[in-house]
């Protein structure tokens, strides 16, 4: 099985790539990129068994919904926007309060923060790869913070150049976590790029997506999540992404 993580940017120079290879008592690193165009992300992710994408996958329908009714001049009165209770719908998705209600993590707003420019990176993508199931597709949104809470890990503060201390520990601390991980040439880039960092990580919530180690939505979720999205989080310890062989 084959495995692949993409740490989406905006910009394809912070936009990182891994690459995971599976066998029965091991996973290898095989390929690490941090620069990756849409380009090198294509070629990167044929042949893969399943593929991970931190970034969101869709916009709230609330927001949607708000947005195409100003754009036609229909938006009614009334809406009381001066409260912040009233503008959440528009900011929030359900897999994002679903995430928040299960302490894994309060992901950013794909309207009203600059993860959006992400987004509109990963519709182009996604569009390019032909995937249209946003919820259990081939390719899946996943949230790396929220896996490594589950996985007990530090999964805040070890981002950009300031933390690079924290985010050496963090990834002393997944390898000690999961000795069946072999980095090879890039554990050195592992300690010192957090891009790079949470590709892998990316690589291993593709991997439980595939063993069906994820919580999926709820039945009445399920209609809003296929086009908000839905963010995957794994619902395993990380030593059983490698049991399973």
């Amino acid at each position: 099985m084959r495995t692949v993580g993409v740490d989406l940017s905006a910009s394809p120079a912070k936009t990182a790539v891994a690459v995971l290879d599976w066998f029965d008592d091991r996973a290898e690193l095989v390929e690490l990129v941090v620069g990756a165009d849409d380009a090198e992300i294509r070629r990167l992710v044929a042949g893969a068994t399943r593929v991970g994408i931190d970034s969101p996958f869709g916009w709230p329908d609330d927001f949607v919904e708000f947005v195409l009714a100003h754009h036609r001049q229909g938006l009614g009165a009334g809406r009381r926007l001066d409260d912040i209770a009233n503008r959440r719908p528009l900011a929030l998705r359900r897999t994002d309060l679903w995430i928040a209600e299960s302490d894994l993590g309060r992901p950013l707003s794909v309207s009203a923060d600059q993860i959006a420019h992400v987004a509109f990176r990963c519709a182009g993508l996604l569009a390019d790869l032909g995937v249209d199931d946003r919820v259990n597709g081939w390719a899946v949104e996943a949230y790396p913070a929220g896996a490594l809470k589950r996985w007990g890990l530090t999964s805040r503060g070890y981002k950009r150049a300031a933390n690079r201390t924290v985010l050496t520990g963090l990834a002393d601390a997944l390898r000690t976590a999961a000795p069946w991980l072999h980095l090879g040439e890039w554990q050195g880039q592992m300690c010192s790029d957090d891009d790079a960092f949470d590709a892998v990580v990316t690589a291993l919530i593709a991997r439980a997506a595939e063993l069906g180690h994820i919580s999926l939505p709820s039945a009445q979720d399920m209609p809003v999540a296929l086009r908000e999205g839905w963010i995957h989080v794994p619902d395993c310890e990380l030593d059983q992404l490698i049991s399973a062989g």
